[in-house]
């Protein structure tokens, strides 16, 4: 019978057809270091077949360029007389696949003795998946205990995507959490290894169905990426591939029956699909879930404490400040009627006319949060031109312009078409230029500027300002409900802390952002992106 155990030209032993059907793989190499011997088992595990196997140097075919020059040293001890240290050990070593990649082997050596020399056996199987199993259990105590001692969600997503990538050894892992009200993928942690470039890889937000966290999270079950380059489809997964990612695989995160996000990683490596792998991943998803479940609800709880406490806040100081205006004014126009002036009578219906306004106001931006947390805020986008938006905004605080004699410039062309709400992003232009011209001093200047960007799909809009500014600490706060900087409270300028909330929702319901960036000297700008072509949600 013939066998592709031993070489044609260098015969061990007769045939057999045991090592042939072995399950194990069998690796014989003479005391040259040469491959006498190589069953198909070996073939599957190692990626060479028999007759690119044969005759040839085991150090160029499977050891890691590292090893290399122990393994040689070693036979040549062999070859001088000395004896083989490790025959009759069993041992655990790193091997490399053909296709260049390394998988941990565990093998039994023994050594005959034949015409030729010395010859070297092994018996080796893969133990990659029982290496990973071992890991995984090692990381699943680690995440347990950061899901214990987080003192967040966020600090958690952090501590959970830290022990996978440095546990598992994946150059990249992500936590997407979906956002129900901008119906969108947000990556709340990502752990990468140092020194990878993934500047284009790295987004924080995603389309649903868009990218891996996308598939994962609108088909509900574990996604296998096995080869990233060959993902057409997805700009981002062609991003990975050339920072060197191979193959990704993403499992949803679930709370109960509720898809809440995904937990995907990266490997630079390419591998293929594995049932214990995905059944690792998705069982820490589920883990991870019912904490993220949990949490939210404490965090819910907490928030909507804080909430009740700041809009009673509100009541007793916003509100009430400028209805003991009216009442005051109204009860001395009416205890001084016949002895006050045409122009008093003027001066005090003015006053009672702005708190009045003020309360309008404040009850509008209420009755906005109301509809903003009920998901009812409209949007009905049309044709629509920002140009005359932000004028009109602009000539509405004419009067406190120039009490305060700010110097306002606008940097617009003459039109900026769009399809938007034009009364909504009316309310914008009030709410952000309103801002700007109460908290900046007497003498200061405001800037607005809007133009289309080079690809002309999008519009950039900012209003700047040379007020108090708001210290950079604060500012990850300031789009949160009836939060106000210090910099306004310190000041008692008076504010409901809503604006910014309602602004930036209806900014992201036109699929646009807004955002709150660095200023020289002292100020704010915020700084807007809208699309050109947006269609309502």
């Amino acid at each position: 019978m013939t066998s592709r155990i031993s070489c044609d030209h260098e015969v061990l032993y007769e045939p057999l057809a045991v090592l042939a059907a072995a399950l194990e793989a069998y690796v014989a190499v003479n005391a040259a270091g040469r491959v006498v011997g190589w069953n198909p088992a070996a073939e599957t595990m190692f990626g060479y077949t028999h007759q690119q196997a044969c005759g040839h140097d085991l150090a160029d075919l499977i050891i890691p360029q590292r090893f290399q020059a122990a393994h040689r040293a070693a036979l040549a001890r062999v070859a001088a007389g000395g004896s083989a240290q490790r025959v009759g050990q069993r041992l655990q070593v790193t091997a490399r696949h053909a296709n260049g990649h390394e998988l941990p082997v565990e093998l039994s050596l023994t050594g005959t003795t034949s015409p030729d020399g010395p010859v070297f056996h092994a018996f080796c199987h893969d133990i990659t998946i029982a290496q990973r199993a071992t890991r995984f259990a090692a990381v699943e105590a680690t995440v347990t205990r950061a899901l214990v001692e987080a003192a967040s969600s966020a600090d958690a997503a952090t501590r959970i995507t830290a022990a996978l990538g440095a546990g598992m050894d994946w150059p990249v892992v992500e936590l997407w959490v979906f956002d129900e009200q901008r119906q969108l993928l947000r990556c709340t942690a990502r752990h990468s290894q140092s020194g990878r470039a993934l500047d284009r890889f790295c987004i924080n937000e995603l389309e649903l169905g868009v990218c891996l966290p996308g598939r994962v999270h609108h088909a509900g079950t574990p996604q296998w990426v096995a080869d990233l380059a060959a993902d057409t489809t997805s700009a981002r997964h062609r991003a990975a591939s050339r920072a060197g990612l191979h193959v990704a695989v993403g499992v949803p995160v679930c709370a109960g029956h509720r898809i809440i996000g995904a937990l995907c990683v990266y490997g630079n490596r390419p591998e293929d699909p594995e049932d214990c792998l995905t059944g690792l991943l998705s069982g820490l998803a589920a883990q991870i879930g019912q904490y993220l479940q949990r949490r939210h609800a404490e965090e819910l709880a907490v928030e909507l404490a804080r909430t009740k406490d700041e809009f009673l806040a509100l009541v007793t100081h916003e509100l009430r400040n400028p209805l003991s205006v009216i009442t005051t004014t109204a009860v001395l126009a009416d205890e001084e009627f016949d002895t006050l002036t045409t122009e008093e009578h003027h001066h005090h219906l003015r006053t009672i006319a702005r708190s009045g306004q003020r309360l309008a106001m404040m009850t509008d931006d209420l009755l906005d949060l109301a509809r903003l947390e009920s998901g009812y805020l409209c949007i009905r986008p049309t044709a629509c031109d920002l140009r005359p938006i932000i004028d009109q905004a602009v000539d509405e605080l004419e009067i406190p312009i120039r009490d305060k004699h700010l110097k306002v410039t606008t940097r617009l062309p003459t039109h900026l078409y769009l399809h938007a709400d034009g009364d909504r992003l009316r309310q914008v232009a009030d709410n952000l230029l309103s801002n700007a011209v109460k908290y900046t001093p007497d003498g200061g200047a405001v800037m607005i500027t809007a133009a289309l960007t080079s690809g002309r799909q999008t519009i950039t809009w900012t209003v700047s300002d040379t007020g108090i500014g708001i210290p950079p600490s604060e500012r990850p706060r300031l789009f949160r409900r009836f939060y106000r900087a210090s910099t306004a409270l310190d000041r008692r300028i008076p504010g409901t802390g809503l604006g910014l909330v309602i602004t930036r929702t209806i900014i992201e319901r036109h699929h646009g952002t807004i955002t709150v960036g660095d200023h020289p000297g002292p100020g704010t700008t915020f700084t807007i992106e809208l699309p050109v072509g947006t269609q309502q949600p």
